[in-house]
C-alpha cells in the first residue's frame, strides 16, 4: 500500500482567477478538471477517453437560515490550497464477489474559503481508472460548527439526451419497475409509472426525479452510472433532471419539517459517485462504491459468513398461508393470553410441524438454514393504530415451539433464521433491539432478516431520510456487537457499507422475485438490476422459483412469474449475494430434483468473477469461482428478446479438462406458456472452448463447470471446440 502527496498552496488567487486544477486516473482515461466560476462558484468537469462525461457542474449547498450568516455556501469561494497523491492497495473482503479488491486512485483535496465570514469547505476527489468519487468535508472551525442543511446544489450536467434505466424518485419505497427511457422522457413516464404501479408514500413523487444508481448510455457508445458511496448520517440521494438543460441536481430525503440534514463540525457527506467506461461490463466490475468506504470496523469477522437457505416465505406470499395466527382481532393490543382462547385460522404457515418439514427439507439437500416469518404475535394488528407498539420480538405464537424447533433444527445442522418485522415503527424497534438480540443468541439464532413495510414513525419522517439512514447503521452495529448478521428490507438502499460492516450481509431495497409474479415485472428486470440496485451492495432478490403459475397454489390468484426456470437458476450467479435462498416450496422442488441439483451445487463465496457478456435491459453473463475450491459457475441472463450466448472458457486452468453440465431453455420454452421447458446437457470444456447457447425471452441459462478427475465418468460425452 502506498500513498504520496504534494501540496500547492493557492492562497494569493482570488475569486473568479484561479486556474483550473487537473487531476487524471491512474491509467490516464480519465480527466477531471476543478475550477472557481467568476462568483467564486465550484465548477468541475469529467472526461473519458476525450469525451466529455460531465460538462461543467456546480457544486455546494444552501444552508437553512438560522443564523444571520449567509445561507449561501457555493459561491465566494476562493482556493486556499490543493493537496494531490496516489494511493493503491489490495484488500480482502469478508466475503464478495472475489477475494482480493484492489483500491488505486489519484486524489485531490480542494481547500476552499468563504469570503466574507471566512467558512471553510475542502472538496475531495479521488479518480479511479473506472470512475470518480468526490465528497465534501467540513473541517473544525471556530465560526461555523452547526448547520442546516436546506439544499445541495451538487450537479451532473450530461452532454445529451441519453438513454437511461431508472426508478422514480420517491423518498419511502425503492418497489418499482423500471423504465428504459430518454432522459426528456423521465418527466411525462415518470408520473405515469407512479400512477400505474399504484405507490402512494407519505412525500410527493418527484416529477423528473430519479433514484440511484442510475444507469445511463450515450449515443456515442458510453456507459455511465451515478450513485453514492458510504450513506452515513447524511439523507439519501436522488437526482432532479432540468430536462430542458440535461442537468441532474441533487436531491436529498427531506425530514418531517422538510429539512435535508443536521451537520456538525468536523463531519463529511457521502460520496457521489459516477461510473463510466464504453464496455458495459466494466461497470458490474467496478468496485468504486466498496473502495470508497471505510475499511471493516469488526475486529474477529469469524462468526460472518454466507448463507444458502429456505423459508416459510414463498407460501405467505401466494397466501397459501398467512402470518397471523388469528382472524379474530383487528384493532387491539393483543397479549399471549388473547391467543391462547382465540380461534386459530388455520391457515397460519409459520407453525411447529410446517416448519420442521422445512428444515427436513433443507437439512437433506445440504442447505445452510431456515428463515420463519409469522413467528411472534402481532400480525393481526400491525397495520393497525396501535402499530408503534405491536411487536416486542420475542413472544412467539402458541403454535410455534421456539425451543423444539431451535433444538429440531442443531439436531438437523441447520441454522434458524430470525424475522423482526417493525412495522415502519424505529423507535419501538430501538428499544427492544438488544433484548431481541439476546433473545436470539440465547436460542441459536445467527442471523435476522428485518422488514420497514409502512409509514415511518416517529410521523412525517422517510424510509431514507437522515433520521432512518442513522437507524438503520445503528442496528447493524448494534447486531455486531451480539455477532448476529443483518438481512434488511425496505431500508435505505446500499452504498458500500458492507465493507465496513461485513455483519450486513444482505439487504432487498429495489424489486424482488414476489414483484416478477404479482407485480408484473418486465421480463428483463433482472438485466438491469445488476447495472442499478446491486452497484451498492448485494440484494436478496429471492430466487428459485420453479412453478411459474401461482394459480398452483393458490386459486385465487392468477399471476405467472416472468421468468423461466431456466432463468431462475441463472439468477444464482448474475444476482451476486452471499445470501442466497431456494425461494419456492419442498414439493415443487421435488419435482424438479434434477435442475433443483444446480441450487444446491452453486457457491455462494467467490475467489474471482469474469464478466462475459452484458447489455443493460437486454443480458448479463458472469462465470464466478467459488472460493477456496476449483469449481467455477456460470450464469446468463436474458431480457426481452430471444439471442445465442456465447460464453467462453478462457479463464479456466490451461491443460486442465472440466466437466460442465448446462441447464438452459429450449426451443419450445416460452415464458408465458411453457416456463417449465428446460433441458440439461453435459460438455466436456477446456480454456479453448466456446459454448454457444440458445437464450429464451426472459430466459437463460447455469452452468456448473468441474475439474475432471479419473473418477469423473466422461463415456459419450461431447468435447467443446
Amino acid at each position: 500500500m502506498k500513498r504520496i502527496f504534494a501540496t500547492t498552496v493557492l492562497s494569493a488567487l482570488v475569486m473568479g482567477t484561479a486556474l483550473a486544477q487537473e487531476l487524471r486516473s491512474p491509467d490516464g482515461n480519465l480527466r477531471l478538471e476543478f475550477s472557481l466560476d467568476g462568483e467564486g462558484t465550484p465548477i468541475y468537469t469529467l472526461q473519458y477517453k476525450g469525451q466529455t462525461v460531465i460538462a461543467p457542474s456546480m457544486m455546494g449547498f444552501e444552508l437553512a437560515r438560522t443564523r444571520p450568516e449567509s445561507s449561501s455556501l457555493h459561491d465566494r469561494f476562493t482556493v486556499a490550497s490543493v493537496d494531490t497523491g496516489t494511493f493503491d492497495e489490495t484488500w480482502e473482503p469478508v466475503w464478495g464477489e472475489e477475494r482480493q479488491i484492489r483500491n488505486h486512485y489519484n486524489e485531490m483535496a480542494v481547500s476552499l474559503r468563504q469570503d466574507p465570514g471566512g467558512r471553510e469547505m475542502v472538496i475531495h476527489f479521488r479518480l479511479f481508472d473506472d470512475g470518480l468519487g468526490f465528497r465534501y468535508e467540513f473541517p473544525a472551525q471556530r465560526r461555523f460548527s452547526y448547520f442546516v442543511i436546506q439544499e445541495e446544489l451538487t450537479q451532473f450536467a450530461m452532454t445529451g439526451d441519453h438513454t437511461a434505466f431508472w426508478i422514480p424518485g420517491d423518498y419511502d419505497t425503492q418497489e418499482y419497475d423500471y423504465t428504459t427511457s430518454r432522459l426528456s422522457e423521465i418527466r411525462y413516464l415518470s408520473e405515469k409509472e407512479i400512477t400505474k404501479q399504484g405507490h402512494a408514500s407519505q412525500s410527493p413523487f418527484l416529477p423528473t426525479g430519479v433514484q440511484t444508481a442510475l444507469q445511463m448510455k450515450t449515443d456515442e457508445g458510453l456507459y455511465i452510472n451515478l450513485h453514492e458511496a458510504a450513506l452515513v448520517d447524511f439523507p439519501c440521494l436522488y437526482l432532479e433532471l432540468d430536462d430542458q438543460n440535461m442537468v441532474f441536481n441533487a436531491n436529498l430525503t427531506p425530514d418531517a419539517l422538510g429539512f435535508k440534514g443536521f451537520m456538525q463540525t468536523p463531519c463529511t457527506t457521502p460520496w457521489r459517485t459516477v461510473i463510466v467506461s464504453d464496455d458495459a461490463r466494466d461497470i458490474l466490475a467496478s468496485r468504486i462504491t466498496l473502495n470508497l468506504n471505510e475499511p471493516c470496523k469488526i475486529e474477529d469477522t469469524s462468526w460472518i459468513h454466507p448463507i444458502k437457505y429456505m423459508g416459510v416465505w414463498w407460501e405467505m406470499i401466494t397466501e397459501m398461508s398467512s402470518w397471523a395466527y388469528t382472524d379474530d382481532f383487528r384493532s387491539v393490543r393483543l397479549e399471549l393470553a388473547d391467543y391462547e382462547t382465540a380461534t386459530p385460522n388455520g391457515r397460519h404457515g409459520a407453525t411447529t410441524e410446517n416448519v420442521k418439514k422445512y428444515i427436513d427439507f433443507a437439512s437433506e439437500h445440504g442447505f445452510d438454514a431456515v428463515l420463519v416469518e409469522g413467528w411472534n404475535i402481532g400480525w393481526e394488528d400491525w397495520t393497525g393504530h396501535t402499530k408503534d407498539y405491536v411487536f416486542d420480538f420475542v413472544t412467539p405464537y402458541p403454535d410455534f415451539d421456539l425451543p423444539g424447533i431451535r433444538d429440531y433444527a442443531a439436531s438437523k445442522g441447520i441454522e434458524m433464521m430470525m424475522h423482526h418485522e417493525t412495522s415502519g415503527s424505529s423507535r419501538n424497534y430501538e428499544r427492544h433491539l438488544d433484548a431481541a438480540y439476546r433473545f436470539m443468541k440465547e436460542n441459536g439464532y445467527n442471523s435476522v432478516k428485518s422488514g420497514y413495510v409502512g409509514d415511518i414513525l416517529p410521523r412525517g419522517e422517510h424510509h431514507y431520510g437522515q433520521w432512518m439512514v442513522n437507524h438503520y447503521l445503528y442496528v447493524v452495529q448494534e447486531a455486531a456487537k451480539h455477532q448476529i448478521m443483518v438481512n434488511a428490507h425496505e431500508a435505505v438502499r446500499p452504498t458500500g457499507l458492507c465493507r465496513t460492516y461485513p455483519n450486513l450481509i444482505g439487504n432487498e431495497s429495489a424489486r424482488g422475485s414476489e414483484f416478477q409474479a404479482f407485480g408484473g415485472n418486465n421480463p428483463n428486470h433482472t438485466t438491469i438490476l445488476q447495472f442499478t440496485r446491486l452497484i451498492g451492495g448485494p440484494m436478496d432478490y429471492t430466487p428459485g422459483l420453479f412453478e411459474m403459475d401461482i394459480s398452483k397454489y393458490n386459486p385465487r390468484n392468477t399471476s405467472k412469474v416472468n421468468a423461466t426456470l431456466a432463468n431462475q437458476l441463472s439468477l444464482y450467479v448474475t444476482m451476486y449475494s452471499p445470501l442466497q435462498m431456494a425461494a419456492d416450496l419442498p414439493q415443487t422442488y421435488g419435482k424438479f430434483l434434477d435442475a433443483f441439483q444446480f441450487i444446491k451445487d452453486v457457491a455462494i463465496d467467490w475467489e474471482v468473477s469474469r464478466y462475459v457478456e452484458a447489455e443493460p435491459g437486454e443480458y448479463v453473463t458472469i462465470a464466478r469461482k467459488e472460493k477456496g475450491g476449483d469449481r467455477w459457475f456460470a450464469g446468463s441472463t436474458n431480457g426481452n428478446e430471444p439471442r445465442q450466448s456465447v460464453l467462453d472458457f478462457s479463464y479456466l486452468d490451461p491443460g486442465t479438462t472440466y466437466l460442465a453440465t448446462v441447464y438452459s431453455d429450449t426451443p419450445e420454452t416460452d415464458y408465458r406458456e411453457n416456463p417449465q421447458s428446460y433441458e440439461i446437457k453435459r460438455y466436456l470444456v477446456t480454456s479453448a472452448s466456446t459454448l454457444k447457447q440458445y437464450c429464451a425471452p426472459a430466459g437463460g441459462y447455469a452452468v456448473s463447470i468441474v475439474p475432471v478427475t479419473e473418477d469423473t465418468p466422461t463415456k459419450g460425452i461431447k468435447r467443446l471446440k
